[in-house]
C-alpha cells in the first residue's frame, strides 16, 4: 500500500480489500487466534523456515520455499478451516502454494472449497493425530502413490521423514467425497475444470 501512496489509516479491514490478491495472500493465516505449533510463542501469521529455523511471515518464508522448488503441506487440528470467510481461506491457501492439508477434521465448506482451488485434503485417521507424529516443522512429507490416481474416501499413505533420518508412514483418508469433487481435483480446481469443458 506504501508503494501506492495508500497511508495506514486507509488500509481498512481484509474484508474491504477481498479484491487484492497480494493483500489476501499475506493475510492468509493471519487471524491471531492462530497459534503455529511450528513457531511457539508467535500468533497470527508466523512460521518458521527451514533448514534455517528462522522465524519469519508465512507469505515471507513462502516465498523462499517458492524460489527452492518446495511444495507445500499443511497441518492441522479439529475442524480445520472453520470461520467467516472459508473462500478466501480456500484461495488464499492456494496462492501460498500449499498442495495438501492434512488435518484431524474439516469444516464441511472449507473442506469442498479446498477442493474447488486444486488442494487436496487428508484427514488423520486410526487415532492418529499431529500431536502423535511429533512434528517440528523440520519433516518431509510425502504423499505417496498419488500419482496412479486416486478414489473418493481412499485410504493414503503418507510418508514422514524427520530430520534424524526416521521414516513414519501413517495412512489417511482422502476427504475428496463424491465423483464430481473428483474431477474438480483432478483438473487442479473448479475454475480449470469449467474452463476445460467450455472448450
Amino acid at each position: 500500500f506504501m508503494k501506492h501512496q495508500v497511508l495506514p489509516k486507509d488500509y481498512n479491514s481484509y474484508g474491504s480489500r477481498r479484491g487484492n490478491h497480494e493483500v489476501m495472500m499475506r493475510g492468509t493465516f493471519a487471524n491471531i487466534r492462530i497459534r503455529n505449533e511450528m513457531a511457539p510463542g508467535t500468533e497470527g501469521g508466523f512460521t518458521k523456515l527451514y533448514p534455517e529455523e528462522k522465524v519469519m511471515p508465512v507469505y515471507d518464508a513462502v516465498v523462499e520455499y517458492k524460489k527452492r522448488g518446495t511444495d507445500l503441506v499443511v497441518i492441522g487440528g479439529k475442524e480445520y478451516g472453520t470461520g467467516s470467510s472459508r473462500d478466501w481461506a480456500a484461495k488464499g491457501t492456494k496462492l501460498l502454494g500449499i498442495k495438501v492439508v492434512i488435518a484431524e477434521s474439516f469444516e464441511r465448506i472449507h473442506r469442498s472449497n479446498l477442493i474447488g482451488m486444486g488442494i487436496l485434503p487428508l484427514q488423520f485417521i486410526d487415532g492418529m493425530d499431529r500431536k502423535k507424529l511429533k512434528l517440528s516443522g523440520s519433516e518431509l512429507i510425502t504423499v505417496l502413490k498419488i500419482e496412479n490416481g486416486i478414489n473418493p474416501s481412499d485410504k493414503i499413505d503418507v510418508e514422514i521423514k524427520y530430520s534424524s533420518g526416521d521414516i513414519k508412514k501413517i495412512k489417511t483418508l482422502c476427504r475428496i467425497d463424491t465423483k464430481n469433487e473428483l474431477e474438480y481435483y483432478k483438473n487442479g480446481g473448479i475454475l480449470q475444470f469449467v474452463l476445460r469443458n467450455m472448450m
